[in-house]
């Protein structure tokens, strides 16, 4: 067949072969790919170049982009090749430890690094630790659903063989009794290598159903010491959906300006545990009274909330907790994140803390609702979420020092000795009180209460040592400090002066 174009050109068609076309045009396609992929790759090694040589010039260009230009957190990440695994340690396995956490996210979080010391100091695997799904929270996650379950296998690989399930053979199916128990609390490398290791030779899988403090905080050799640290600094990484909407949340903060995070530990259980009702209506402490009554594990019903307070044992209400704030020299324009759930009261009780602090945010008001929408009923994922920004912030301050504030207090100690303003409760209500009766003037109540924390603001101490009484004394999570300096260097670092200012 012939075809005569414009300029009578005869050209047939039938000479062309049938492939010819549809092969050119794959071509075509092939060539267009293979160059975006090569210019995707010079982007990326040009990146890492600039960092690598210049690091702060190519984060001050990311920080001026703005939050809705940017790509993906989760395609920032991939930009840097994960380093390579670390060869598997080779060693007999003496059974199976299978662990059931109790607690909040963060009791759960130190229980699994102690669980892993145990592990490995056993030589035993140790099966990916159950979450409690059985508390006042009633939170149905699971491992995989806060963090990353296998970097946590992978990264720890060369101390502890760590599986997802036990082998068929041991369950209940097969007619397998799993032994249970609860370790003792604070107990060192002689109580389980004496007293635990040989249930293993007699039931091959022991399932501990307590692990809250269940490992001493002092007395363990060094390198268990820095394996504890690696497990909660490196280990144990937030899910890719938790880690995104985390730094999603870091990130609008941080383009405004520094914040403060305040732990407002101001919620429905801390109050109903502690018998804390200052600043409570009659029916809000009958309220508190029966939700402690009818949980049977809150062992003491019957507590005199006043006298708590004196003692400093009560978490500061939001009006305490705006005087402070006020004292300590944060003024309107400062940015306040709530870290925290919800506040017993709700806006009745903050309306103190917002008419002082109008820059008050909860990841409720940053997000949208769709965002928080999969992490709904599911408590410890949304507290995994206000323990990145507390981590990330420029100062921390919780109102009452429990298990969230003392692993986030551990955290920016390892990040740099971080600003985290640890009140002292006891002193605070002594000086609160005098305020309020009119027997100490604003001037002075102020300058009390900056004298009161100079030394109170993250610096680098010692872990104060209690032998018998370890309950009392300072907690490994909270001030890690075999992770945080090396020999002398360390003596030196807590003997230096730090007169850090509170702006």
């Amino acid at each position: 067949m012939e075809v005569r174009s414009e300029n009578n050109i005869q050209v047939r068609c039938d000479k062309i072969p049938s492939q010819l076309i549809p092969r050119t045009r794959l071509q075509v396609w092939f060539f267009r790919v293979c160059s975006s992929i090569l210019l995707w790759t010079c982007l990326i090694q040009l990146l890492a170049v600039c960092e690598l040589w210049h690091p702060r010039l190519l984060t001050g260009l990311t920080n001026r982009i703005p939050w809705t230009s940017r790509p993906p957190l989760r395609l920032q990440h991939s930009l840097h090749s994960p380093p390579p695994l670390p060869p598997p340690r080779n060693y007999r396995s003496n059974g199976f430890l299978k662990v059931s956490c109790n607690g909040g996210l963060n009791q759960m979080r130190a229980a699994i690094c102690d669980m892993v010391i145990v592990a490995r100091l056993l030589n035993l695997t140790l099966v990916v630790p159950e979450l409690d799904k059985t508390s006042f929270w009633a939170d149905p996650s699971d491992f995989g659903d806060i963090f990353d379950v296998s970097h946590f296998i992978d990264s720890l690989r060369d101390e502890v063989r760590i599986i997802k399930r036990l082998p068929k053979k041991f369950s209940r199916k097969y007619g397998f009794q799993t032994f249970r128990m609860s370790p003792v609390s604070w107990s060192n490398e002689k109580y389980y290598l004496e007293q635990i290791l040989p249930l293993f030779s007699k039931h091959k899988v022991v399932h501990f159903n307590r692990t809250d403090t269940r490992l001493a905080n002092n007395g363990i050799q060094l390198d268990l010491q820095k394996l504890r640290c690696r497990v909660n600094f490196q280990g144990l990484k937030f899910t890719p959906e938790i880690e995104t909407l985390g730094y999603k949340l870091v990130h609008v903060l941080q383009d405004q300006g520094p914040f403060v995070a305040l732990h407002l530990r101001y919620e429905m259980d801390m109050l109903a545990f502690s018998g804390c009702t200052h600043g409570c209506t009659v029916e809000e402490a009958e309220e508190l009274k029966r939700l402690r009554y009818a949980y049977p594990w809150w062992r003491e019903k019957e507590i005199m909330s006043e006298e708590r307070r004196q003692q400093g044992l009560c978490p500061l209400t939001p009006e305490e907790a705006t005087l402070v704030l006020q004292a300590l020299g944060f003024d309107k324009e400062t940015q306040i994140y709530i870290a925290s759930g919800e506040i017993y009261g709700s806006e009745r009780r903050l309306a103190s803390l917002r008419a002082a602090f109008p820059h008050i945010v909860k990841k409720e008001t940053i997000l949208d609702p769709a965002e928080l929408q999969q992490f709904q009923n599911h408590s410890s994922q949304m507290a995994a979420l206000d323990f990145m920004v507390s981590v990330a912030s420029n100062t921390f301050i919780p109102t009452y020092y429990g298990n969230m504030a003392k692993v986030v207090e551990g955290h920016r100690r390892y990040l740099g000795f971080k600003r985290s303003i640890l009140p002292d409760r006891k002193k605070l209500v002594e000086l609160l009180d005098l305020h309020q009766n009119g027997t100490l003037p604003w001037n002075d109540f102020a300058l009390a209460v900056r004298q009161v924390h100079e030394k109170r603001m993250g610096q680098p101490f010692h872990r104060r040592i209690i032998p018998d009484k370890p309950k009392e004394e300072d907690y490994f999570y909270a001030n890690p400090e075999e992770c945080l300096c090396e020999g002398t260097k360390c003596e030196d670092l807590v003997g230096r002066s730090n007169s850090s200012t509170l702006h």
